[in-house]
């Protein structure tokens, strides 16, 4: 292993440029249960572009992403069931390098049969996905129940719909019309699509009337859940798509945050909210394991279906920000 390594280095918070990749950043020292891992990949998602803005407070410097996986090159002392050779994922800060240190315990192990990539993208998109599908609308809707699934055409949401499928949910998707194919392949049972919102990262929700779609298509009754990360351009239609007693999931800001609003809005329906955190839904390493093992085995069986838009080398992780934000 050697000393030095390649990582994109956030020095100063601001706009995709200030993530500057660096040749001579020191590879991490390996604590008592951690591992060090050789990168293949690592994935970008929307929070590491609330870090590198300064949205989200990091202490400075540090190196981006908090995704990745490879193989073990080198495991600490205290580590029982992780070996050298093995090929992991995992979530932790740092994996915009070519080496993380990696706790043992936040590793998950990778089947042969599932490409890395693939297993990359299933970490933090995956793993969210999966506890919005199962546990954060606190069963407040049960199979054979309408669930909106907010941008279906990538990221989180399109790992969120097919789960919801699995799970038995019906499900109403939103997406653009330029990714309506990947829609429609996500198996939702109705599809609602937008116009392109121009220089954005998500749809124009002015461009058709969805709300009115989803209770046409629900019958008046709206949605017992909404999974929500678009933020603050789909809170009106979120909050009228729900159905007496259901529950309005928001965990995401892509057209920016939800602004605050009166508690007095949800007396229509006696509906809840709520504002889940992917850590508070992955404890320990049971509950990790649990969520990891059922999306893999997903992956291994054809249920889940998961593409990876695009990828990027490492000297272009801030051309990776400006397309995830385009």
């Amino acid at each position: 292993v050697p000393s030095v390594m390649k990582a994109a280095v956030v020095r100063e918070p601001g706009a995709a440029d200030a993530l500057k990749v660096e040749s001579d950043f020191p590879v991490p020292d390996i604590a008592a249960g951690q591992v060090l891992v050789k990168n293949a990949f690592a994935g970008i998602n929307f929070i590491d572009t609330y870090h590198r803005s300064g949205l989200y407070a990091r202490d400075l410097p540090f190196v981006g992403g908090q995704e990745g996986g490879g193989e073990v090159v080198a495991v600490g002392s205290d580590v029982k069931d992780v070996k050298v050779g093995d090929k992991v994922a995992y979530s932790v800060f740092g994996s915009y390098a070519e080496y993380t240190a990696v706790p043992a315990a936040k590793c998950l192990p990778v089947p042969d049969d599932v490409p890395m990539d693939v297993a990359v993208s299933c970490v933090v998109q995956g793993l969210t996905a999966h506890y919005l599908t199962s546990d954060a609308h606190a069963q407040l809707i049960q199979p054979g129940e309408w669930m909106l699934v907010h941008g279906v055409g990538g990221g989180t949401c399109q790992w969120a719909a097919q789960m919801a499928k699995i799970r038995g949910y019906k499900v109403i998707g939103t997406c653009a019309k330029g990714k309506g194919d990947i829609g429609k392949a996500t198996g939702v049972d109705e599809l609602i699509l937008y116009d392109e919102a121009p220089g954005t990262a998500y749809e124009d929700y002015e461009s058709v009337d969805g709300l009115a779609k989803v209770l046409e298509i629900t019958d008046g009754a709206g949605c017992k859940a909404v999974i929500d990360g678009i933020g603050k351009a789909t809170l009106d239609m979120s909050l009228g798509s729900l159905a007496q007693r259901g529950i309005f999931v928001s965990f995401g800001n892509a057209s920016g945050a939800v602004p605050a609003y009166p508690p007095l809005r949800h007396i229509a329906k006696s509906s809840f909210m709520c504002r889940p955190k992917l850590l508070d839904y992955t404890r320990n390493r049971e509950e990790l394991l649990y969520r990891s093992n059922e999306i893999m085995g997903w992956l291994q069986s054809g249920q889940l279906k998961v593409s990876v838009d695009t990828s990027f080398p490492l000297d272009q992780a801030a051309e990776g920000h400006k397309y995830l934000e385009s």
